[in-house]
């Protein structure tokens, strides 16, 4: 039993040992500062202008609702809804003007005593100087607001460390439809 327990000792001490030199090497500081890479340039702050589409009706709509609570139908607001995005986003508001990208995501109904929604979406650009780039948008949409305004908080491509901020402004609402045409003015801090 004693030559039992010696080598169980001498395993645990090896492995300890190896645990410590796996693990040693450069020291992690929380509160060191990090640049970004070389490469990068220098920030710019860029304003891109914009229509989007939310079509809910017809045969081909861009936003289809994906859940919804058992009282969903009941609330004013229709809480609890969550709604799938593919949007298409164009320089005019006529939908068949330029199409310059897509919103892709969800909105859900987050409000019970107002038509609030939560957005989370990529605004994915399809042409132009940004074609290939995204950026992140995450935040509150009270829809008859006059004005809404949303964080940007992330992006890929040229807006990579992007941050900022959209605001949307409500261009034509169908009541009957519910379809949507919103102007976006974004602004953003980006490499």
């Amino acid at each position: 039993m004693a030559g039992l327990l010696s080598k169980f000792r001498s395993a645990i001490t090896i492995f300890f040992f190896l645990f410590v030199v796996a693990v040693s090497g450069k020291p992690h500081r929380s509160s060191q500062i990090l640049r970004p890479a070389v490469g990068f340039g220098k920030e710019k702050m860029s304003h891109l202008h914009f229509y989007f589409h939310d079509i809910v009706s017809g045969p081909n709509p861009t936003a289809v609702q994906v859940a919804a609570a058992a009282s969903t139908m009941k609330s004013p607001t229709f809480f609890g809804a969550v709604v799938m995005i593919d949007d298409p986003l164009t320089e005019g508001p006529d939908p068949k003007s330029k199409l310059v990208g897509r919103a892709q995501g969800l909105y859900a109904l987050a409000s019970q005593q107002e038509a609030g929604l939560l957005m989370v979406m990529n605004f994915a650009f399809m042409g132009g100087k940004f074609n290939g780039s995204t950026l992140s948008i995450l935040g509150r949409n009270t829809v008859f607001s006059k004005v809404r305004e949303m964080p940007v908080v992330g992006g890929s491509g040229l807006f990579r460390f992007a941050r900022g901020y959209a605001q949307a402004h409500t261009h034509t609402l169908n009541l009957t439809t519910g379809d949507a045409i919103v102007e976006y003015n974004v602004y953003v801090i980006h490499y």
